[in-house]
């Protein structure tokens, strides 16, 4: 009988020992529970860089070149062309054109446009393309007009750069900010004079001008080969 009872006590002991033992093998850790359970983690949101200058508009950009031209005092520029180089120096007497042009040429703009309209012995004028990126860099800069500002002496001279007016409805010929156009005409083409404004003059390269404006045009004065302004420079 003490025989029959003392088995029975060990295989009580072994039974438990086993039922420990495997729960011990199957229990999950505490901290691997709290890893299932964690959000995944979170990706750095993309976010929109900072712009540098406001959209411009109508109600603001006199106010911006106002204090734009006042820490950006460069006046001359270079514009480069398949056909050569073009120097221009910038007028400080038109201010708001000439900061609005700075801006323009800083923020590369004007790269990749094209000199679109061709009249030999009158102008060649620039600034626009149908090339989508450039679309884009406009409606990222923003729309705006400049108004004309004629009565600083100056006259439309061979050799002047000018900026046209808008193609929308513009009784007072307010200005295209992302175009010019320079006087190629011998002579000068004064019967521009008070109608468009003057900010600039080419002091170097208007045998550049000559040869672009000899390029062969179709009826509506487009060159029938584009005329590329590579990229637009600021000078010493």
């Amino acid at each position: 009988m003490r025989i029959l009872l003392l088995v029975c006590l060990c295989f009580a002991l072994t039974n438990c020992e086993d039922k420990k033992s495997s729960k011990k093998n199957n229990t999950i850790p505490s901290t691997d529970t709290t890893e299932t359970k964690k959000e995944p983690p979170k990706t750095d949101t993309i976010t929109e860089p900072k712009r540098e200058f406001p959209y411009l508009t109508d109600e603001n950009a006199m106010e911006f070149f106002l204090e734009y031209e006042k820490h950006n005092k460069e006046n001359k520029v270079r514009i480069t062309t398949d056909f050569g180089t073009i120097d221009i120096l910038l007028f400080n007497e038109t201010k708001f054109h000439r900061a609005n042009f700075i801006f323009l040429t800083k923020q590369s703009y004007f790269d990749d446009t094209q000199f679109y309209r061709v009249v030999n012995n009158f102008i060649i004028q620039g600034g626009s393309t149908d090339d989508p990126d450039v679309m884009n860099k406009r409606k990222d800069i923003g729309r705006y007009l400049l108004p004309t500002d004629t009565k600083r002496g100056f006259r439309h001279d061979r050799g002047v750069v000018s900026m046209p007016s808008s193609e929308i409805e513009n009784p007072y010929k307010l200005a295209s900010p992302y175009e010019f156009f320079i006087v190629q005409k011998p002579g000068g083409s004064y019967h521009l004079d008070g109608d468009y404004t003057i900010f600039g003059k080419v002091i170097n390269g208007m045998d550049v001008v000559d040869k672009i404006a000899a390029q062969e045009t179709d009826e509506a004065e487009w060159p029938l080969h584009n005329i590329y302004i590579k990229k637009v420079e600021i000078i010493k």
